[in-house]
């Protein structure tokens, strides 16, 4: 065996131009590779042919055609090996959702690139193209049906490939389990429905440029028949392989070698021996075609295939499809080495950039589970009307928005302006949705019983009162219905256990004296309340709204799963007054910021406001290293000689402790109260921070309020601006939890960001010693490394978009102690932070309903519920149901409903009937399995409501 002379192979590179030149010396660097992989059989024969185009290139001066015809001629001995190999080549154009443009450009990018490649059709009887993501579809049927009517007779064809199972090319880290799941709902139903295709025969996830993907997302796809999975991002091991979640579902995964926007040159090929032979298979996908900004394949594409299929020492070449590429993987299936693990990470500073997107995400998932659940409630149990038409459109919305440069924060202006302008129209949605469900249950709560308001209400003006009130903080609205001195209230329960905590409430024009408040529940008893002030109010310090007057109450309410619970607010009787002696200042005391109750005790340096101590009562257990710079804000510089500084966050140049020069606000501090608190303003540099620092009676939670007027602007060539908040740990960390789509991950610590849906923790190594869990409502970049827990705010990248988070922010988090063992009470409770109770004013009259009540309770069984909703079939009327497991044990699932249960069944995510999986109905009762770390849905009919 010979050595073959790379270096002469080399200069006939550099002397050879043309098309021969071109043809005989990509056959010639594709013969070395199939010379490697048979063991060098062929190293002679083509040492001898470059030796002959050497010494004619040196003869002739140039490389001649009949020279090269020789050379190929000599080359024939391979060309049947050569030719065992096949190239599947699929023609594709990626098309970025408002990446560096506008929604416009992206429609005329869409419709421009399509009509493209539907003359290209025309020409080229052999030609096939496969494209993804359903929005382009949308986009397609909304801007220009006569030529959605052209791509449906080549999608009949099988020339026009459709290889979407989601609404677009979507993140895989911060969309939530349940989002993920509506993309392959709406994405199947929808082009199933628009281009006449069996919802079966979408089978690829075709995500080429996803930055990271989350461990279930082969329970997701399998779930909802999805068998393949293509992408780029995220690994550097496997380019074939078998990818399994926790559950034991899989789907068949194919890595990119090549990447996924190309165009066709003689090199091509060069990969195609060694890859096919490492996997034992004889044909290699070749994905070709102008991306990015749409464009997809060229005529000289085409031609040179044509061509090159031609060449006697080549693959063979076909025009292809993704599909026959994975069915030809199914032949290697069980050989294929299985992955069980995330595929993560990559361009992490996407889990930060652009913090109004992302506020705008968490937002529409929690209020959209909340809209759904509502309305399908009112709908089965109270006769309401279920709008699924508005929450569709919603979904859509938020599923566009998940795009891979949306979401992510990786865009410009226009991408940041359009994503919150869907963001508003969701949010119109699914607060209409919420209010009329809600009001439509209180309509038929009897609330007769209540005692009488002998108030003239003739000067009443409260009735209407407050209208757009909460929209501001992302509330639900919040317009008074009562009048008078006695005021109805209703709160409601988004969550499958029963719910203790004070919840804050706004009661308009009350006329009584603020002094006398009573708060009674159904049955007389007395409740807790406590007027709030001192504490600021944005928009609204004095009070006062658009003529009318509000205040603010917190009350310690009681409502059951899934259910409602009504209190009255009424004015002592005088004989009940009790005269409060006044107090005043006798003494000065020394300062000190303690927020205690009967589980925590937390202590707040006196200086700069700073975490010193946080204390868990029952053990003992200190969670905090006070000697470390504890519970802070941090201003970070970052390196930014990466560059892309939208998608990479750098090093960490330098780390300023921003809690000193604190001015304190105001601090209300009593245990006895429902509410404490401490707010302080910090300035720093351009910018402002106010924190309101509170701890309610009943909780291990310590809540953080923020509001900040970033104005910090990145200084290119220097340094990243980044806000931050960071909590070391007075224990040990052996690993670190977060929570994922459908789940948690425990992962090693890491001097990097990572993704988590809302929380992270460290895992004592001590056992049985306390944990502490940091939540968020709207952030994903959290850092779990040196036994400490941070999470990355809001920072100032200036590439692709100059200034994308400045103005006025505001977002909550909290510091928690938790069970770090237990997954599900760890998700519940920061679904119950994500998700607050809601209250609606209400009226006296009677009702069919009681005054209190669940309309399902979820009875046992590890599992979380991800969507309460209705039938996407108008003709069903039942309720929809979907779990997951969430402590990585089989588990049984057991529901009781209010009324009793007539029909019930296991469906996929695509709203399809199981017949293999049972459901058990004894009544109310309805009991099914579910698989350890799965996802299980079920469809429930009732029999006439019994109240």
């Amino acid at each position: 065996m010979m050595s073959i002379n790379f270096d002469k192979l080399d200069i006939l590179k550099d002397k050879g131009t043309g098309y021969w030149a071109d043809r005989i010396l990509s056959q010639i660097r594709y013969a070395t590779k199939i010379s490697i992989v048979n063991d060098g059989k062929y190293d002679s024969l083509i040492d001898d042919t470059i030796q002959f185009l050497h010494e004619k290139q040196i003869e002739e001066g140039n490389l001649t055609i009949k020279a090269a015809q020789q050379a190929e001629s000599m080359l024939k001995e391979l060309s049947e090996t050569a030719k065992g190999f096949q190239m599947m080549c699929v023609a594709h154009a990626h098309i970025d959702m408002n990446w560096l443009w506008g929604y416009a450009e992206t429609v005329a990018i869409t419709l421009d690139t399509f009509k493209t490649i539907l003359n290209l059709m025309k020409e080229y009887p052999d030609f096939k193209f496969s494209q993804s993501q359903a929005a382009v579809y949308k986009i397609v049927e909304e801007f220009n049906p006569k030529m959605l009517e052209e791509i449906k007779l080549r999608v009949k064809e099988g020339r026009w490939e459709v290889t979407a199972s989601t609404w677009v090319e979507t993140d895989k880290n911060m969309p939530n389990g349940e989002s993920l799941a509506r993309h392959v709902l709406y994405t199947k139903r929808y082009l199933s429905k628009l281009l006449d295709l069996e919802p079966d025969l979408l089978q690829l996830d075709f995500e080429p440029d996803t930055f990271g993907h989350n461990e279930n997302v082969p329970e997701i796809l399998a779930k909802g028949g999805v068998k393949y999975y293509y992408h780029c991002r995220g690994s550097e091991e496997h380019n074939i392989y078998r990818w399994q979640a926790p559950s034991g579902s899989s789907v068949l995964s194919y890595r990119e070698p090549l990447g996924y926007s190309a165009s066709i040159d003689g090199d091509i090929a060069l990969i195609v021996p060694e890859f096919c032979t490492r996997h034992g298979i004889n044909s290699m996908l070749k994905v070709y075609g102008v991306g990015d900004h749409g464009g997809g394949p060229t005529r000289r594409d085409l031609e040179r295939l044509l061509e090159m299929n031609h060449w006697p020492v080549f693959p063979t070449i076909k025009f292809s499809t993704f599909g026959e590429f994975f069915r030809m993987l199914d032949g290697i299936g069980k050989k294929l080495p299985v992955v069980e693990k995330e595929i993560n990470f990559v361009f992490t500073g996407c889990y930060t950039t652009q913090a109004r997107i992302k506020l705008a995400n968490r937002i529409s998932e929690a209020k959209l589970y909340n809209a759904e659940a509502y309305s399908a409630l009112s709908t089965v149990f109270t006769d309401g009307i279920y709008p699924e038409d508005n929450y569709r459109k919603a979904w859509e919305r938020v599923l566009f928005n998940h795009f891979h440069d949306i979401l992510p924060g990786s865009g410009v202006i226009e991408t940041r302006e359009y994503a919150m302008g869907q963001f508003q129209q969701v949010l119109a949605a699914a607060n209409t949705g919420i209010s009329l469900a809600t009001r439509n249950i209180a309509s038929q709560i009897d609330t007769s019983t209540l005692p009488e308001d002998h108030t003239d209400n003739r000067d009443s003006k409260s009735e209407g009162a407050g209208v757009g009130f909460a929209i501001y903080d992302y509330g639900v609205p919040q317009a008074e219905r009562g009048k008078g001195k006695n005021r109805i209230i209703h709160f409601f329960n988004p969550s499958s256990h029963e719910r203790s905590e004070p919840v804050e409430v706004v009661i308009w024009d009350w006329p009584g004296d603020k002094m006398r408040i009573e708060v009674i529940d159904v049955i007389g008893k007395e409740v807790k309340h406590q007027l709030i002030e001192g504490k600021s109010q944005q928009l609204h310090p004095a009070g006062k709204f658009w003529g009318h007057e509000y205040m603010r109450l917190l009350l310690n309410v009681k409502v059951p799963p899934y259910g409602y619970s009504t209190y009255l607010l009424k004015e002592h009787a005088t004989e009940d007054i009790k005269v409060e002696i006044p107090t005043y200042q006798r003494v000065e005391k020394i300062d000190e910021y303690i927020l205690e109750n009967n589980y925590i005790r937390v202590v707040m340096d006196t200086h700069n406001a700073s975490i010193i101590s946080m204390t868990d009562k029952k053990t003992g257990n200190e969670l905090i290293d006070a000697k470390r710079s504890t519970g802070i804000f941090r201003l970070i510089e970052e390196d930014d000689y990466k560059g892309m500084t939208a998608w990479q966050i750098g090093r960490y140049i330098n780390i300023y402790n921003l809690n000193c020069d604190v001015k304190i606000k105001n601090a209300f501090i009593n245990k006895n109260q429902l509410r404490q608190w401490i707010s302080y303003r910090i300035l720093f540099r351009s910018s402002r921070l106010d924190v309101t620092v509170s701890l309610d009676s009943n909780s291990t939670r310590l809540n953080f309020d923020v509001e900040c007027d970033w104005q910090e602007i990145a200084q290119i060539g220097k340094f990243i601006p980044q806000l931050n908040f960071h909590m070391p740990f007075a224990y040990r960390c052996k690993d670190y939890k977060y929570d994922i789509p459908f789940g948690a991950i425990i992962r090693k610590g890491m001097d990097m960001d990572v993704p988590a849906n809302s929380w992270g923790l460290g895992l004592p190594e001590e056992e049985g010693h306390s944990a502490v869990a940091v939540i968020t409502n709207t952030k994903y970049g959290f850092r779990g490394v040196n036994d400490s827990m941070s999470i990355s705010l809001i920072r100032s990248s200036y590439d692709p978009d100059p200034y994308p988070d400045n103005g006025i922010h505001r977002f909550k988090f909290a510091v928690e102690l938790v069970n770090p063992f237990d997954n599900n009470a760890l998700i519940q409770n920061a679904f119950d932070y994500n998700n607050d109770i809601i209250f609606v004013s209400g009226s006296k009259h009677n009702g069919t309903i009681p005054a209190s009540g669940s309309f399902f309770t979820l009875e046992s069984g590890s599992v979380m519920v991800s969507s309460v909703k209705m039938s996407e079939e108008s003709n069903k009327k039942g309720l929809i149901i979907r779990v997951y497991e969430t402590n990585g044990l089989n588990t049984q699932a057991v529901f009781s409903f209010i009324n009793n249960v007539s029909l019930a069944y296991c469906i996929d995510l695509n709203e399809n009937r199981l017949e293999n999986e049972k459901v058990f109905v004894d009544g109310k009762l309805v009991r099914f399995d579910v698989n350890a770390s799965s996802v299980s849905s079920i469809y429930i009919e009732f029999y006439k409501n019994i109240f």
